[in-house]
Parts: structure tokens; C-alpha cells; sequence
């Protein structure tokens, strides 16, 4: 990869350095400690402005939210009233003729008429406004459906892309990483292979490592499992880094597994004291 394909600048909605790297084990992929190792050295891949887009929009998507139940419900309620007071106008309709043909009287018979089709009326408008709200409903359903389909395929998208930065950027910095290998307990460049599809070694080595070549800011916390590898690195671990033997209490101090793991790692090392 040339210097033109990964410029030295920051850029895109991608994860801290600091966050991925900042508490070890990471419970990330070797790619994803290698690209932020490489981000937090300056490097940018050549689809980060690709990315930065791709996020932006899946960003400025919308899903309406819709109330199809409630609007159908409503819908079948007006619509089943509605057939009813028809039932009710034509039998009060029916009666009003009975009662006209056998000369008896219809005073009753009108105002059941008369009341059961203004409550028809009623119905019918209320059944005409629930079948707009259905309709509207129906719309931003759709519409909805649209924007999640639409979500899902620039997420994919996003994934492609990270994907494809991460590689970049791993390919960028792994000849370095190989050679951090050796100064982190457990680390074997032998194991390294050529880049990161390759990598066969420790876990645990492998992000110290990436931790060692990365230019973070804050402090790195380890595990128990993590403090303990650098308690047990071999001489040869711990001259790889370690300046001209000193004396008296600085030298006992380069014996405890915090110190040794910071001068291995380059960065101020914290307990993970939750374990």
C-alpha cells in the first residue's frame, strides 16, 4: 500500500483508538486492534470518506412510527357500527310502515326513525375518518418499510467499508506489529505470518503488541491474566525495553509486573480492579 493509498490525517466515524485499545484482553479481532493502532498513528484508509458519507446518511434516515393495529382496529369498529344502524334505520323504517298501514300510531315509530338515522350519520362520518386515518397509516407503513429496507442496505454498505479500512489499515502497520511481537510476553513474530489473516499466536500477545505500537493518550487497563503474562516474561522479554540496569529501589521497582508492563508498552498501565 503507498503513503498515497492512507494519508496521515484523522477523519470518519470509526471507533476511538483509546476505546478499542484501551483495556486488555480488547475482546476485538486482531484486525480491529491493528487498525486502531494504525489510526492512532495518523494512518487513514482509503475509504474513510466513503464511510464518513455512508454514516451520515444511515444517520439521517427516519423509520415514521405507525399505529396500523390501532387504525385498522378503529377502522373495523366504525365499519361494523355502521352496519348496524343500517340494521336499526331499516327495521324502524319498517315498523313506521306497519303501523301507517293498519292506521295506528307512528309518533313512537318516527322518533326511533328519526334517531336511529342521525346516530347512521354519525356513524358513517366516523366510519369515513377512521378509513382516512387507516389510509394515512397505511402510507407511513410503507414508508417505513422503505426507510428500514433502505437502513439495512447502507449498514451493509457501512460494514463493507469498515471491513474493507480495517484490512488497509492493518496491512498498513503489521511489518511493525510483527516486530512488537517479540518485546510482548508470549509473542512470537515466527507465528506473525505476513499479515493478519495469517496471525497463529496468542491472543493476548497479539493485542499487547498492538497496544505497544499504537500512540494512545490514556491509560491501558489489564487484566488479571494480562498483569500475570508480564510477571512471568522471560529475560529476555523484559531486556528487549528495559534501559541500562539501575539500583537501589528504581531497581526493584522494574521487577513489579505494572512497571515492566509499562515500559514494555510504552503507556501508563491500570488494574482492572473489577475482576
Amino acid at each position: 500500500m503507498t503513503s498515497e493509498a492512507i494519508s496521515k490525517s484523522r477523519s470518519g466515524p470509526i471507533p476511538d483508538p483509546q476505546e478499542v485499545l484501551g483495556r486488555v484482553p480488547t475482546g476485538r479481532s486482531l484486525y480491529h486492534e491493528l487498525a486502531a493502532a494504525a489510526r492512532s498513528r495518523g494512518c487513514r484508509s482509503t475509504v474513510a470518506d466513503a464511510i464518513a458519507e455512508t454514516h451520515a446518511a444511515l444517520s439521517e434516515i427516519d423509520v415514521p412510527a405507525t399505529e396500523m393495529e390501532h387504525a385498522r382496529r378503529r377502522l373495523a369498529e366504525a365499519t361494523g357500527e355502521e352496519e348496524r344502524l343500517k340494521e336499526r334505520v331499516a327495521a324502524a323504517r319498517g315498523d313506521l310502515r306497519g303501523r301507517r298501514a293498519v292506521d295506528a300510531p307512528t309518533e313512537e315509530a318516527r322518533l326511533e326513525l328519526r334517531a336511529a338515522a342521525a346516530a347512521l350519520s354519525e356513524a358513517q362520518t366516523e366510519r369515513i375518518a377512521a378509513e382516512q386515518a387507516f389510509e394515512h397509516e397505511r402510507r407511513r407503513a410503507m414508508a417505513a418499510r422503505d426507510a428500514r429496507e433502505r437502513r439495512l442496505r447502507l449498514r451493509d454498505r457501512l460494514d463493507n467499508r469498515r471491513r474493507a479500512a480495517r484490512v488497509q489499515l492493518a496491512r498498513e502497520v503489521y511489518p511493525t506489529f510483527r516486530m512488537a511481537l517479540a518485546a510482548v510476553p508470549a509473542g512470537d513474530p515466527d507465528e506473525a505470518g505476513t499479515e493478519a489473516g495469517e496471525y497463529a499466536g496468542s491472543e493476548l500477545a497479539a493485542s499487547l503488541a498492538a497496544v505497544r505500537i499504537a500512540e494512545l493518550e490514556g491509560p491501558v487497563t489489564l487484566s488479571e491474566r494480562a498483569v500475570a503474562a508480564f510477571a512471568t516474561a522471560s529475560p529476555a522479554e523484559a531486556r528487549s525495553v528495559v534501559p541500562p540496569q539501575r539500583s537501589g529501589d528504581d531497581a526493584r521497582m522494574d521487577d513489579e509486573p505494572i512497571v515492566r508492563a509499562e515500559r514494555i508498552l510504552g503507556v501508563s498501565v491500570e488494574m482492572d480492579d473489577t475482576l
